[in-house]
């Protein structure tokens, strides 16, 4: 049998993955973020081994839903005291806290198990585009798996800041 070593260090190198949520669907962007965090993608991929990338994700307050969810979706969490269910429309949740629910999203399509909680750190939400520190890090776009021809590594913007609407 071969003994040969290849580039399996390169296999298991984590590379930074952009997503940007503007007019996205929920539940379809979610599926593809947890297989990346998963590291589905890979041809190493196995599901004791935490394999997966780092994803980013911005504009997260331009997110969509189909049919009535924005109506009728409720996040709800228990402080495990007598009457300490509270319950948020989405609306409200898009409002005061936009980055949680693609994290919410993403919690509930990732396997329920030890590595989950490693998975969801390598998760990076942001409400606009303005990205921080990690804007130098970032190796691959999903909208067609090139960058931004303005993309400069040294700012930490991509490309051009669309309008604020709110």
């Amino acid at each position: 049998m071969s003994q040969a070593i290849g580039n399996t260090a390169l296999a298991y190198a984590r590379v930074w993955h952009h997503v940007d949520a503007s007019d996205r669907i929920l539940g379809k962007l979610a599926e593809r973020i947890a297989l990346v965090l998963m590291g589905k993608h890979k041809p190493i991929y196995d599901p004791s081994v935490d394999c997966g990338d780092y994803v980013v994700v911005t504009n997260s307050r331009n997110i969509k839903v189909t049919g009535r969810k924005d109506q009728q979706l409720l996040f709800r969490k228990h402080s495990m005291f007598p009457g300490g269910l509270k319950e948020t429309p989405y609306k409200d949740m898009m409002v005061k806290n936009p980055d949680e629910i693609i994290r919410h999203a993403v919690s509930g399509m990732l396997p329920k198990n030890k590595l989950r909680d490693r998975r969801l750190e390598r998760l990076y939400v942001f409400p606009s585009y303005r990205m921080g520190i990690l804007g130098g890090n970032i190796l691959r776009s999903w909208d067609d798996g090139t960058l931004p021809s303005d993309w400069d590594p040294k700012t930490p913007l991509l490309g051009k800041v669309p309008p604020n609407n709110t």
